[in-house]
């Protein structure tokens, strides 16, 4: 099964991709109020259709699929975060080598960096799940 959509756009098919012959067989699941909310809810979460939501999470030894597709996109996320605030840091270092003096954006950049380290604990915490 294929991550990237049509078009180019990665991250984003809610359904499954096509399988050569179709899909021959079909199910019929009946759910109680209850059970359909909290459907709906993984399913907005994951941004997968419920069909698809209960094909994967039957399937699944440990991650789903579309966990680990929003595990990359965090990740991919969190590196472009990472670079931007390096950028920073880099260039408050220089300022600070060429005047002797510290930049006053120093506490704000070093606030970001402790940001986006606990994302980064975050999504690996997020990866751990049994």
């Amino acid at each position: 099964m294929s991550e990237q959509a049509p078009g180019g756009r990665l991250f984003t098919r809610r359904r499954r991709a096509n399988v050569e012959g179709g899909r021959q067989h079909r199910h019929e699941v009946k759910v109680s109020p209850d059970e359909e909310e909290t459907l709906l809810r993984l399913a907005a979460e994951q941004r997968v259709t419920i069909p698809r939501l209960l094909v994967e999470s039957a399937l699944a030894s440990g991650e789903t699929p579309t966990e680990r597709r929003d595990a990359m996109a965090e990740l991919f996320t969190l590196h472009r975060l990472l670079a931007a605030v390096s950028n920073n840091v880099n260039q408050i270092a220089k300022a600070t080598n060429a005047t002797g003096e510290v930049h006053e954006d120093l506490r704000a950049t070093l606030n970001a960096v402790r940001r986006v380290a606990q994302r980064i604990d975050q999504a690996i915490d997020g990866l751990d799940r049994p």
